[in-house]
């Protein structure tokens, strides 16, 4: 029997009237009420500081919030998750991106069977090819080493490995045959065009990441990579398709046959299940690009610091439970305070890509409007979430922050410490001095966005153009260090926090039919604007545009 709908049971109905009162206390009176307030919102676990004191909530709102998790049963949801029990519930199967990270000498059985040692297997063989390429034992069909690796991927098969391997990139090995990797996943061709000018086919090797090995955008690159690749090095003495093949290419997917039927060696194959979404897959194969940058031994550092993460998110009470924390500080915004948007905001050049890693895992999986029994949702899930860094972001979009219409709530980022390595003392301190005006700019933001006016030493009157209303509310999340293993608590704890929010909002996380749905229409369209048959179907915009494309094919 379907359930009490989350917004009509006591917990939510508790906070929604609480709200009435909070929606006109301004963060300053927070502050100036509560003594040690700092103290009293914030969390560490896993080389992770998080400060929750600027959302713009009191010791009530987050008794009531903590009632809410409790009513939709957050922590047996838990335990469901990280027990390989089928969360993924319009799917049917686990969501097991946690056992990817597990231990070797962890045991899970999922069903009757222990999916420990498959992920250790795949694991190993990572290891291997890692180990070939770095010894510059991995040679193309001419016998050249390859130095360059370009993945094909889009979604989670790109954008997780790409901001990690940016992130990381002071962590490459030192004494190994350096590889440059590269990624290419627009379906227009665009990226890889530019990698294939620019690169030589004799040392160069392409990885095709793709879960269903299926994707209309990697297939159609790979292709495009295959011929480049065969138009210039078969017919070399001793090279033929084959061997182009076996030596240029790597797949990682979860259908072992369509590798295969695409003349991937099985060698060269390395293992994906069905039961990791793409947005939660760099940490097994789709992460070879990550471990290729910075080695298997900070690759495993990445693994641990999400798997403390994860035991953190099942032993720490609600209370003290950062994703559990993070993801009500969202529900509050997002359900009771009517903001809606969300941005991320690193204050460190190597967190670039995070934003946009971001904006997949939580609009892809939270970006639900239907409830686990069907049910139509009567309030707000995912809020629109975007962001770049912080430094950047302050000469682009803050002015809409302080000074605009639009509420927003805002996540800081950074790390407590940076350069201290650096071994030429003068540098050293010249970029010491620059990560500390990066984190002042940071703290300061953060301040005038929570204060407005309240902020600025001037008794003046200032004109209305040069007020600040303050109360935004943000989080700030500091790192012990940038490093693999903080790295890997970071992105788990955004992973926790959408399945948290999920939970309570009652949707599924791991599916995206929406996103299956779109792949759909665009392959019959595509078979139209190629057939030329099948307009009449269209309505009239899509068919005037089709007739346009048409019209200039025609004129070339």
């Amino acid at each position: 029997m379907p359930t009490t709908p989350i917004d009509q049971r006591d917990a939510w109905c508790a906070l929604a009237s609480h709200a009435q009162d909070m929606r006109e206390t301004h963060l300053r009176e927070l502050f100036a009420g509560e003594t040690g307030r700092h103290a009293a919102y914030t969390r560490h676990a896993a080389g992770l500081t998080l400060d929750l004191s600027k959302q713009r909530w009191s010791a009530e709102t987050l008794d009531l919030l903590l009632a809410l998790a409790r009513e939709a049963r957050l922590p047996e949801a838990i335990t469901a998750l990280l027990d390989g029990e089928r969360v993924n519930r319009s799917e049917d199967r686990p969501a097991l991106h946690t056992a990817l990270r597990l231990p070797a000498d962890a045991s899970l059985v999922v069903e009757g069977e222990d999916v420990v040692p498959a992920v250790h297997r795949t694991l190993d063989h990572m290891a291997t090819m890692v180990e070939r390429f770095h010894a510059g034992q991995w040679r193309g069909a001419t016998g050249r080493a390859i130095r360059h690796v370009v993945n094909l991927g889009v979604g989670g098969s790109d954008l997780g490995p790409l901001m990690v391997t940016h992130a990381l990139a002071d962590y490459r090995p030192d004494d190994v045959h350096r590889i440059e990797v590269h990624f290419a996943s627009t379906m227009d061709g665009s990226q890889l065009a530019d990698y294939l000018a620019r690169l030589n086919p004799e040392t160069t090797l392409f990885v095709l990441s793709s879960k269903s090995f299926t994707t209309i955008d990697t297939l159609s690159n790979a292709r495009t990579a295959r011929d480049w690749l065969m138009a210039r090095l078969e017919g070399e003495e001793g090279v033929d398709a084959e061997l182009v093949m076996r030596q240029h290419f790597i797949g990682v997917s979860a259908s072992p046959e369509k590798m295969d039927e695409w003349g991937i060696a099985p060698a060269h194959q390395l293992e994906f299940w069905e039961w990791v979404g793409g947005r939660y897959s760099l940490w097994g194969g789709i992460g070879l690009p990550i471990a290729l940058v910075v080695g298997m031994d900070h690759f495993r550092a990445l693994l641990a610091g999400a798997h403390a993460m994860d035991r953190h998110f099942r032993e720490a009470p609600l209370s003290d439970n950062l994703p559990v924390l993070l993801a009500l500080a969202g529900i509050w915004n997002v359900n009771f305070l009517d903001i809606r948007a969300h941005s991320i905001l690193p204050y460190d050049g190597r967190l670039e890509y995070f934003a946009a890693y971001l904006e997949q895992l939580e609009m892809e999986s939270n970006g639900k409007s239907v409830t686990h029994d069907g049910r139509e949702v009567g309030y707000s899930t995912c809020p629109v979430l975007w962001g770049q860094l912080g430094p950047n972001a302050q000469h682009a979009f803050y002015q809409l922050l302080h000074q605009g219409t639009q509420a927003v709530e805002c996540d800081f980022i950074a790390p407590l410490v940076r350069y201290d390595d650096v071994a030429d003392e003068a540098t050293r301190d010249h970029l010491m001095g620059q990560h500390r005006l990066t984190l002042a700019n940071c703290f300061a933001q953060s301040r005038v966005l929570m204060l407005g006016d309240d902020a600025i030493d001037d008794e003046g009157p200032r004109p209305g153009h040069k007020r600040y209303r303050g109360n935004q509310p943000s989080s700030t999340l500091l790192l012990d260090r940038l490093t693999p293993s903080t790295l890997g608590a970071l992105i788990a704890l955004y992973e926790h926090k959408v399945f948290a929010q999920a939970t309570i909002w009652e949707i599924n996380p791991f599916d995206q039919w929406g996103v299956e749905l779109g792949k759909k229409i665009a392959g019959e369209t595509q078979r139209i604007l190629e057939s030329h048959e099948g307009l009449d179907a269209m309505d009239d915009s899509t068919r005037a545009l089709i007739e346009a494309v048409w019209s200039a094919e025609r004129a070339l």
